[in-house]
């Protein structure tokens, strides 16, 4: 695994996030948190496309033809594979796998490679109102069952403790490794990580991620709609053609 394939791990999942977060706009249990749902949604469909911005600058961009077709190409966790159900799951993934993700982005901040330095730096400033938001939810009190697969997940995607991470981490490219990011993860949230016991022989380390699977349908159809959009000539171009 390269840092191009990190980097676009980070990108899926931020994007995979910000979606889910907005299908709870209207959701929420208050104004005030549709407001956040809404706002933290717009933030990490942002952040994706940055970090998207970085694969080529980086050397080289690990994504394929594939993801036009295979919702199983995306490097999304199984988190996000289905629209949530319940409060406590968007409390819980933006408790946990949010600062998960910022623990990883601020590694790559801290780290040695230039791009990442100046590009995502922004991020860590944004994401300080997500983990605000989460801790403050988190400590009303929720479901132990979504918040102990959310440490689970944010767990296994941090990686064990010898492989591709931990290496980035020895090099310098990276700041902190996979311990030190779930260390920091504990004490940002004041709480211990549940007892995790995970199989690193069945583990994917593309995807980052034990659990086969994909997402949704519908969801992976919007996702490719925005992409048409995003490529699509605009109005004033077409009626140039």
């Amino acid at each position: 695994m390269s840092l191009s394939d990190l980097v676009l791990s980070i990108a899926d999942n931020k994007q995979m996030l910000g979606l889910r977060y907005a299908e709870w706009a209207t959701r929420a249990p208050s104004l005030e948190a549709d407001i956040a749902a809404a706002a933290m949604g717009l933030d990490d469909l942002g952040h994706s496309r940055v970090l998207y911005g970085c694969l080529e600058p980086l050397g080289s961009d690990p994504r394929g033809p594939e993801r036009e077709s295979d919702p199983a190409s995306l490097r999304a966790l199984p988190y996000f594979d289905e629209p949530w159900t319940e409060w406590a799951q968007f409390v819980a993934a933006n408790a946990i796998l949010d600062t998960a993700f910022t623990a990883m982005i601020e590694s790559c901040v801290n780290g040695s490679v230039e791009v990442l330095q100046h590009r995502l730096r922004k991020m860590l400033m944004e994401e300080r109102y997500h983990f605000l938001h989460g801790r403050s939810w988190l400590r009303s009190g929720i479901n132990a069952g979504p918040l102990n697969r959310a440490w689970r997940e944010a767990i296994e995607w941090f990686g064990p403790p010898d492989g591709e991470v931990a290496a980035m981490h020895r090099e310098g490219k990276l700041s902190l490794g996979p311990n030190e990011m779930r260390a920091r993860l504990e004490e940002q949230l004041e709480t211990k990580a549940p007892k995790v016991e995970v199989d690193w022989s069945g583990w994917d380390s593309v995807r980052r991620r034990s659990r086969p699977g994909a997402i949704d349908e519908q969801t992976f159809g919007m996702l490719r709609g925005l992409e048409e959009r995003k490529f699509a000539p605009t109005s004033a171009q077409a009626k140039d053609a």
